[in-house]
């Protein structure tokens, strides 16, 4: 059964890791797929290549939505070529850790901006449409690291925390709308990042983990297709977990 069927999606930061995979699940469910990659050109190019095989409108757009003009030309973008837009899912985020002494004013900017302004600028520039529609479905990927922290991520915790709050707030803004907002906090998931890791630090983590072991982009990418579907349709303001009990 095919849970996105005539539905179109944008999805940004869906290059690689846990934003490909959603991409390829929303895909795989008839979802129209529109994405966003900045630095890697040539993973986005493929991965437009990659989803047309499942025979629904697909196209990636290099933008950068931690700027809020290119966030807006994005939405009317996406508007212009698929007529529509009825999801979107939050993924782009990056890591500048170090410990809170040793963190520059720079790094810090840029991981608010990235991970959290970046929601507050797509957002605001889709509920418009959404709203027109009074229909729509927000995902924004927040962290196990937003709900309990984590010694040399302040800046990175700090922008998973503020993803929470906003997206708990815009939930009761939009819910009268019938647009829906919620968040998933992934924890330990396998990605390319975690495969250059020490495979003995890995094991230290999983052993951590209720479940033994670390968590798969599918694993993350199945519970998008679950809120961004109507069998989720009174679900909303909500913080899903995809962690293996990690909270």
């Amino acid at each position: 059964m095919k849970l996105l069927e005539g539905k179109t999606a944008l999805i940004t930061g869906a290059s690689k890791g846990i934003g490909r995979k959603i991409a390829e699940k929303f895909a795989a469910h008839g979802a129209n797929v529109a994405f966003t990659y900045l630095s890697s050109v040539e993973k986005g190019q493929a991965l437009e290549q990659e989803l047309q095989s499942f025979g629904t409108q697909v196209k990636g757009y290099r933008s950068d939505a931690s700027k809020f003009d290119e966030a807006e030309k994005l939405i009317n973008d996406i508007i212009a070529d698929f007529g529509t837009l009825h999801i979107v899912v939050n993924n782009a985020g990056i890591t500048k850790d170090g410990l809170l002494m040793r963190m520059t004013e720079a790094q810090w900017d840029e991981v608010m901006d990235v991970n959290l302004k970046s929601i507050f600028n797509v957002t605001k520039a889709a509920s418009k449409i959404m709203m027109k529609n009074r229909n729509g479905v927000f995902i924004n990927m927040s962290s196990v690291v937003g709900v309990q922290g984590n010694a040399g991520q302040a800046n990175y915790a700090a922008s998973k925390a503020g993803i929470i709050g906003f997206s708990k707030s815009i939930a009761k803004e939009l819910g009268s709308r019938n647009i829906r907002t919620n968040v998933v906090a992934p924890g330990f998931i396998k990605t390319e990042m975690t495969e250059v890791l020490d495979p003995k630090v890995v094991e230290g983590w999983a052993q951590a983990i209720p479940l033994k072991r670390g968590g798969e982009t599918e694993d993350v990418a199945n519970c998008c297709v679950f809120l961004a579907s109507d069998m989720a349709s009174y679900i909303t303001g909500q913080v899903i977990p995809v962690d293996g009990g990690m909270l």
